[in-house]
């Protein structure tokens, strides 16, 4: 079905169009007003803006069933009220349409994400929590309103550190297998136990035998060149890691594909080639045997220039190289014409430096847009990195898994009458999505403090309380019996109808600027705002029991729009909607 516009453009539309029906007006005016509105036109023309604004009144049709009433205040400023009608005749536009009258892009292009960056090897702790959160988000909405997204987790698969433990592995074959079949273990979990374990045992026999850290160095050379043995060594712990990932994103109940997982190593054929054409192109030099790209306004606090090093003096290849051949593979073989980093803001330096480079080799073109999409950090109750008790990292899994504890105490404390199983299942929805509209919730430089007893709260600007007011709409819905949702534009709207109309309206509009600014906050705020206007409308309009049939079947309607705006906004962000709570 085509979009439908919202109440705003057709009133600017209509404005417009009187405008330019004006003979008073030039013509090209209409575009001004669209613009500028009515102070901008008048400066542009040296006119007396409530003189203008009162033109523009007077050229407005009489009888408009769009527009109920137009006043004049202030230095020129046009309040213009909608009418009822129109509300609920564009509200019956938009629940016709399965989109909800959101418009796909008529030029969709093609969109890489990379986001969610577990390193192999090494358990996923709070860190990876908001890259993986906020990616997914922004994935959801680009293929919502038609971009072709391609995802990308680049995660950390290569470097020195895998030398040293498949040579331990090669000289204790044994250990990767051992407590494979540990009772009481989920998969993810023991293939991460036995890592973590591998992990440990490796760096203390490296940190203490000077012959087994040269074979593991060398096994390095080996990794590098692609020896057999030593990539199928390599290739254990990948897929061990992978049997870890899938487990904490399941929980997490964010989809990562096989296929979207290109780490470091999917760009080391390139290394070589990418560090050639910068070297012979001029873009970056050898400086003290390492190949740098320098800038005018990158220095350090000495004042002297900080490079970006692309090739280490001893020959090795730094991040900037991956990242860099990440570039060139992502623009000339997937074609992609927006790249999107969803990564922590303390990189934003380096991204800088990249992307600079990128553009000065060429790779980046003015028909590529790259971004950094900076995130904050979580943060104690104290102010400070958010930790375990000890001072350690907090793990991802636990604090999935106290999320969803916490969730199950609220719904048994609010609906003694679910079973144990049904509780269960709802703590997950509740909880996981608790965290993730925390995190979404805030805007993306901030950061925030992590408090579940906050998120998991039924009042406030917190994901239960959507979730809620979803399950009492859809409570609403069944309980309606034979009355079914119908649009009855005849009938006037009360204060509480019109304002949660109007919200109801904006749904398109919100998600046009989140795709145009990667701002998923701002869909968190228009669905509390949503969720707040029905909880008033809930209280002060009666339902079920409204004074005529048609009043009924109106309410109902708004009721059943609100239903599924709140359930296709809160999809988008990747928290589910239970139907009962």
């Amino acid at each position: 079905m085509a979009s439908v516009n919202s109440l705003s453009a057709s009133i600017q539309q209509r404005v417009a169009d009187a405008l330019g029906a004006d003979p008073l007006l030039r013509r090209s005016d209409r575009a001004d007003f669209q613009a500028n509105g009515v102070l901008g036109l008048a400066k542009r023309n040296k006119a007396n803006p409530r003189e203008l604004a009162a033109q523009v009144v007077e050229a407005l049709p009489a009888g408009d069933e769009l527009i109920a009433a137009v006043e004049v205040s202030g230095p020129g400023f046009l309040n213009i009220t909608v009418s009822d009608a129109a509300i609920t005749r564009t509200l019956a536009a938009r629940a016709a349409d399965d989109r909800l009258g959101v418009p796909v892009k008529p030029e969709p292009g093609t969109t890489v994400i990379d986001y969610a960056q577990p390193n192999v090897a090494k358990e996923m702790h709070v860190g990876h929590l908001r890259s993986s959160v906020i990616g997914d988000a922004l994935v959801k909405i680009l293929e919502f309103e038609g971009e072709t997204v391609i995802r990308r987790h680049h995660i950390g698969d290569w470097g020195t550190q895998f030398g040293m433990l498949i040579q331990y592995l090669v000289e204790h074959p044994h250990e990767l297998d051992h407590g494979a079949s540990e009772a009481g273990e989920e998969a993810g979990e023991a293939s991460m136990s036995r890592l973590n374990r591998l992990y440990k045992a490796s760096r203390t026999v490296f940190d203490s035998d000077e012959e087994f850290k040269t074979r593991s160095r060398k096994r390095v050379v080996d990794l590098q060149a692609g020896d057999p043995e030593t990539l199928a060594m390599w290739q254990r712990f990948v897929d061990e890691s992978k049997i870890y990932f899938n487990s904490v994103y399941d929980k997490l109940d964010i989809e990562i594909r096989d296929e979207d997982v290109v780490g470091e190593s999917g760009y080391n054929d390139m290394l070589v080639e990418t560090c050639k054409l910068l070297e012979e192109s001029g873009v970056a030099v050898r400086s003290n045997g390492a190949l740098c790209v320098f800038f005018d306004d990158v220095k350090g606090k000495d004042g002297e220039p900080v490079p970006l090093i692309v090739q280490k003096a001893d020959g090795g290849f730094g991040y900037a190289a991956t990242d860099l051949s990440a570039i060139r593979d992502r623009t000339a073989a997937l074609h992609a014409d927006t790249l999107l980093y969803v990564v922590d803001s303390r990189q934003a330096l380096h991204f800088k430096m990249v992307f600079e480079t990128a553009k000065r080799a060429g790779w980046l073109t003015d028909e590529v847009t790259a971004l950094h999409i900076p995130f904050g950090t979580l943060l104690g109750k104290d102010g400070k990195p958010y930790k375990t008790r000890s001072g350690e990292t907090f793990r991802l899994v636990d604090l999935l898994d106290e999320a969803v504890e916490r969730a199950a105490t609220v719904i048994r404390e609010k609906s003694s009458e679910l079973t144990d199983e049904e509780v269960a299942d709802r703590a997950k929805e509740v909880g996981i999505g608790a965290i993730k509209y925390a995190d979404l919730s805030t805007s993306l430089g901030r950061d925030y403090v992590f408090d579940l007893d906050r998120m998991v709260s039924l009042n406030g600007d917190t994901s239960v309380y959507l979730q809620y007011a979803y399950a009492r709409n859809r409570s609403i819905l069944r309980k309606a019996g034979d009355a079914k949702p119908v649009a009855h534009p005849e009938l006037p709207l009360a204060p509480a109808e019109r304002a949660l109309g109007l919200l109801l309206d904006e749904f398109a509009e919100t998600l046009a600027g989140v795709s145009e600014t990667y701002e998923p906050h701002k869909l968190a705020s228009y669905l509390y705002a949503l969720a707040s206007a029905y909880t008033t409308f809930f209280d002060q309009c009666p339902v079920l029991k409204a004074e005529t049939p048609e009043l009924r079947e109106n309410r109902l309607f708004l009721c059943d729009l609100t239903a599924r705006t709140l359930r296709q906004g809160m999809a988008l962000l990747g928290i589910r909607t239970p139907e009962r709570l």
